[in-house]
């Protein structure tokens, strides 16, 4: 098997090596061919001279590159160009790689009905919550954290793997194109989602995603990642992404959808959800709350854009999500 490890950073040249050191101590057989390609994505900081250097102390399995247009989605894509694997591992500059999380994530392609695997995703050991945050049931918070735990044992996936530990056969991005340069986080911008997408994309087409619980790294969760201000932010984001993600729909008679879209969030869900915030007691219940109302003031935000914004300069999703057959 020929796999190439994908790893975009920005800004993170500590994590980034700690992360580096993880991945080359994989384990995996002699007949395994990988290589893991660094995507530098226009970094400010010391991430090329660590990256290079890096690399050449492992020519044998790092390789540099150098994406100057700026956006995670966009160092995605030229990652995939850059492939030359048949399996395609996808991975960050924070996480930490137990030895064998190479090996177990992309064993699964031995068998041709899998289009794509995810694995298992752990806090530090160390990791202190606070006190307002919910951990477990449908309150819980941890997956804003990049946490991700379908449990012990492996399964058919009904929800997407999330981008700092998953693996796609090479062909399924020929088959479905690549990641939407409309999502995905760039300077002064959080919106995400751009891993979960793609993997919906793959799963509505038909195909397989194995969850593998063996496949473990362990996320970083940064100082300023554990104030109420970045949970809000990030959901505010996340609703703007859910109606990007939701795309074009039928109209309803002559009424527009995007019109009944809008005026349902603003007049039907958000009153209900600012109701729900206002009236719980339990502090954890209560945040939690707070955080759906920003999420529906982003959805709210998102479709006011398409209804009265500069919506001609707009990127569409059709145009951004393509990675050409050549390419890949």
């Amino acid at each position: 098997m020929n796999l190439s490890v994908i790893l975009c950073t920005y800004n993170r040249c500590q994590s980034l090596l700690r992360a580096l050191e993880s991945i080359a101590a994989s384990q995996l057989p002699d007949s395994v061919d990988w290589q893991v390609l660094i995507i530098n994505n226009n970094s400010e900081d010391q991430t090329h001279e660590l990256a290079e250097g890096f690399c050449r102390r492992h020519s044998s399995r790092f390789r540099y590159v150098f994406e100057a247009q700026q956006g995670k989605s966009f160092a995605l894509n030229r990652g995939i160009q850059e492939a030359t694997g048949e399996v395609l591992v996808f991975t960050d500059d924070d996480i930490i790689a137990e030895p064998n999380w190479l090996f177990e994530l992309t064993k699964p392609f031995a068998d041709p009905r899998w289009a794509g695997v995810g694995g298992r995703v752990f806090l530090p050991k160390d990791f202190v919550p606070p006190s307002w945050m919910a951990l477990q049931g449908e309150n819980s918070l941890l997956s804003i954290l990049a946490h991700f735990d379908l449990g012990a044992e492996p399964l058919v996936m009904n929800q997407p793997p999330i981008g700092n530990n998953m693996a796609f056969r090479k062909s399924t991005f020929a088959k479905y194109g690549g990641f939407r340069t409309d999502l995905g986080p760039s300077p002064g911008n959080e919106l995400r989602h751009e891993d979960t997408e793609f993997g919906w994309r793959v799963m509505k087409g038909g195909d397989q995603i194995l969850y593998v619980p063996s496949a473990v790294v362990r996320h970083a969760v940064e100082e300023r990642r554990l104030g109420q201000d970045y949970f809000l932010a990030y959901h505010f984001d996340y609703g703007r992404a859910l109606v990007r993600n939701r795309g074009y729909r039928k109209p309803i008679g002559i009424i527009p959808r995007v019109w009944i879209s809008f005026f349902e969030r603003l007049f039907r869900m958000l009153p209900k959800k600012l109701w729900w915030w206002f009236r719980e007691p339990d502090p954890r219940k209560k945040f939690f709350n707070k955080c759906a109302v920003w999420a529906t003031a982003g959805e709210i935000a998102e479709l006011s854009d398409h209804l009265f914004g500069p919506s001609a300069t707009r990127v569409t999703p059709v145009a951004n999500s393509a990675v050409s057959e050549e390419q890949v």
